[in-house]
């Protein structure tokens, strides 16, 4: 049995996760480590690295076992869009407000799929919206403006 790692999705993946969770480790050891009741700054990335190290050997492994080739699917529209409602986003936080920014954020990364169906997104943009609000503004007690001159 010949093992293809070249083409082997997951076992790329798997690689990507651990690299990510390995580095943000070794990022988070500059910071103070604490306890699980008093939480220091790098105990959140040094556990989550940790995570993603288990994950990605999870994915890596379960790659090797099934052989699954990349298949290249790309979509311009897509690498066009998604980061321009992303910067869309950044503008309209500080210009017009939290829930005009999400909004055209939901609606932009939406309109970058081949399925675009205007009221299921107009639906999961009030319903992202409105949670997004009572969570990040009433909830935590965020300081973002809702509607800019409200």
């Amino acid at each position: 049995m010949k093992i293809a790692l070249r083409n082997n999705k997951d076992f790329w993946a798997g690689i990507m996760l651990i690299t990510t969770g390995a580095v943000s480790v070794l990022i988070a050891r500059g910071y103070s480590f604490g306890s699980t009741m008093r939480m220091g700054p790098g105990y959140f990335p040094s556990v989550l690295g940790g995570i993603l190290v288990l994950f990605g050997l999870y994915v890596m492994i379960m790659g090797l076992r099934s052989g699954e080739k990349i298949t290249v699917h790309c979509s311009i529209r897509a690498l066009i869009v998604l980061p321009l409602s992303l910067l869309a986003f950044g503008v309209l936080m500080t210009h017009a407000g939290f829930i005009p920014a999400l909004a055209v954020l939901i609606f932009g990364s939406a309109s970058a799929g081949r399925e675009f169906k205007f009221v299921e997104v107009l639906l999961l943009t009030l319903i992202l919206t409105g949670f997004s609000v009572a969570v990040f503004s009433w909830g935590l007690g965020l300081p973002y403006p809702l509607i800019k001159g409200f």
